[in-house]
């Protein structure tokens, strides 16, 4: 598998990204159940081409294809196979590959477990997770592209891992961190449902209510497996050091974790409406916030293996 393969799945994955934004949402203010229909099987369609791409550049890895930047960057010939595998995630360009991944698999999971929603209402929630996924498709795209070629004179090996990063917690950490950043994607865009449909009552809750919590666990879990990396790992301070990338990820759970306790109220006793609109839309900012923060080189951190300033 090329890695012009996995750059063509990122442009068709970001074509049906346009697509689902635009079409199911157009659907909604013409009254077209077709239209409506294919967020669905949008949504589907990109998480499949994006994992193609995903694939694409992990077999980069596993082949020692130096030939990309990316590999030559952040891989060697002798790196042990677990380690190639977690250092498609090591660094800027893989990262946030790994972050299109997520949110395109939070966005078909909406697709098949949401079937016994209204339909306008899903058809609006695909048409937001599809805007979220144009975004960060142009930006891989424009300015971050994992699949750039070294040519026509690539290294006959690559740079190597950073040391620090050839641990189980890169492999445990970063997944699943994403799934809860990504994760609160959902409830935003349930929210942002809302606002359009004027429907923010106790169904609503019901409905955006397991997205939230499972969200929360895995932003939970990445960020206790994070802290647990840090406390056995020298010059890391420790469980917790207030460092300015544990902030911005503990800002996201703090948010997200008020959410949880708003929607079981909004749900069960028809309170805190607005709060709970408020609390789901400020939560996915905040890890969108975060993310940029830190992938940008602004935050100076122990973490800041994966800044580049010139593309954050």
């Amino acid at each position: 598998m090329s890695p012009e393969f996995g750059h063509v799945a990122l442009i068709v994955g970001l074509c049906l990204a346009v697509i689902q934004s635009a079409v199911p949402m157009c659907g909604t203010y013409f009254g077209a159940p077709r239209w409506m229909h294919m967020g669905r099987s949008l949504a589907l369609g990109h998480a499949v081409f994006v994992m193609l791409a995903f694939i694409s550049l992990t077999a980069a890895f596993l082949t020692d294809d130096f030939s990309v930047r990316y590999v030559a960057q952040h891989s060697n010939s002798l790196l042990p196979t677990q380690y190639k595998v977690s250092a498609v995630w090591s660094a800027h360009e893989g990262s946030l590959l790994l972050w299109s991944l997520v949110l395109a698999l939070w966005s078909a999971a909406v697709a098949v477990f949401s079937k016994t929603l209204p339909l306008v209402f899903v058809a609006r929630v695909l048409s937001v997770l599809g805007m979220i996924a144009v975004g960060f498709g142009l930006f891989i795209l424009l300015t971050s592209n994992p699949f750039e070629r070294t040519l026509p004179f690539p290294p006959m090996d690559g740079s190597d891992l950073n040391p620090l990063l050839q641990d189980i917690g890169l492999i445990l950490h970063p997944p699943f961190l994403y799934m809860g950043y990504v994760g609160l994607s959902v409830p935003f865009a349930f929210a942002i449902a809302a606002l359009l449909g004027q429907q923010f009552d106790s169904a609503w809750a019901r409905w955006c209510r397991p997205w939230i919590n499972i969200a929360w666990v895995f932003l939970t879990v990445g960020i206790t497996l994070g802290s647990w990396w840090a406390y056995y790992e020298l010059g890391w301070g420790g469980w917790w050091f207030w460092d300015p990338v544990e902030n911005a990820s503990l800002m996201p759970w703090l948010t997200a974790t008020a959410l949880v306790h708003s929607v079981a109220a909004t749900e069960k006793r028809g309170v805190f409406r607005s709060w709970t609109l408020l609390l789901a839309i400020f939560a996915f900012s905040l890890s969108l916030l975060g993310t940029f923060l830190v992938r940008s080189g602004v935050l100076t951190s122990v973490h800041a293996f994966a800044s580049d300033p010139e593309r954050g």
